[in-house]
């Protein structure tokens, strides 16, 4: 493809966009279409750009997105602390730990009350042990897990310390419940749905996710899609 020339170009410090993934997209796809936009705006063909943080295509919300030079700064801002907000979905559970994968029924009507959930939750708060669903980008002898897990081969995942720092529930209703967890690098909230379940009795699964901050990137301020070409084009132009 040929790009049009201009004198449009990227900062010698490069840049960082906060940027808002829509449902139903990887987040190399959200990469790659930003990375489409610089090129078609600029006419420079190769250059250096990565996020600070995959989100699974079934979530929305904080992409953290560094363009040029500031591509460095990606190890700082991966162990930055996130806070999710999201749905479990009780009763239920699926080898994925969401709804990606066939749902299988454990309590049709999980009779759960909102003070044992909410009991159930300090149990999560502090330094906790847990293990990546098979299907998760974390990496098994030099492949992906879900590659494997796709192809219905065994994988084996070593459990891993993380920490929550805040994990709070609302809106309880009788199959689901609304939440919000604060937690460093690392967590898999998708992990937290699954063993939450196990602790009350009924199983769970994460039914909708958005990741509402990454350190001081907060998802109020993000950028939808949509915007980023005319947000690039007025951007550069300033440079």
């Amino acid at each position: 493809m040929e790009f049009k020339q201009t004198s449009l170009t990227i900062p010698a410090e490069g840049f960082v966009l906060n940027v808002d993934k829509p449902y139903g997209w990887t987040s190399f796809q959200a990469v790659n279409f930003i990375k489409h936009k610089i090129k078609n705006l600029t006419g420079i063909k190769k250059f250096k750009i990565g996020h600070a943080g995959t989100l699974d295509p079934l979530a929305t919300g904080v992409l953290v997105i560094c363009v040029g030079k500031k591509t460095k700064t990606i190890p700082l801002l991966q162990d930055t602390d996130k806070v999710y907000q999201g749905t479990f979905l009780l009763g239920c559970e699926s080898a994925s730990y969401d709804l990606e994968t066939p749902v299988k029924i454990i309590h049709a009507d999980p009779l759960i009350s909102v003070e044992r959930l909410q009991e159930n939750t300090r149990s999560f708060l502090g330094d906790i042990t847990q293990t990546a669903p098979i299907y998760s980008a974390k990496k098994v002898k030099g492949k992906r897990a879900y590659e494997s897990a796709r192809k219905g081969e065994a994988v084996e995942i070593k459990p891993h310390q993380v920490k929550v720092h805040g994990f709070d529930l609302s809106n309880h209703k009788t199959n689901t419940v609304d939440f919000e967890i604060a937690c460093s690098k690392g967590t898999y909230i998708r992990s937290i749905a699954h063993d939450f379940g196990a602790s009350v009795g009924c199983g769970a699964l994460l039914a909708a996710l958005r990741r509402t901050a990454v350190g001081e990137f907060k998802s109020q301020n993000a950028l939808k899609l949509k915007e980023v070409p005319q947000y690039l084009d007025q951007f550069l132009e300033s440079v």
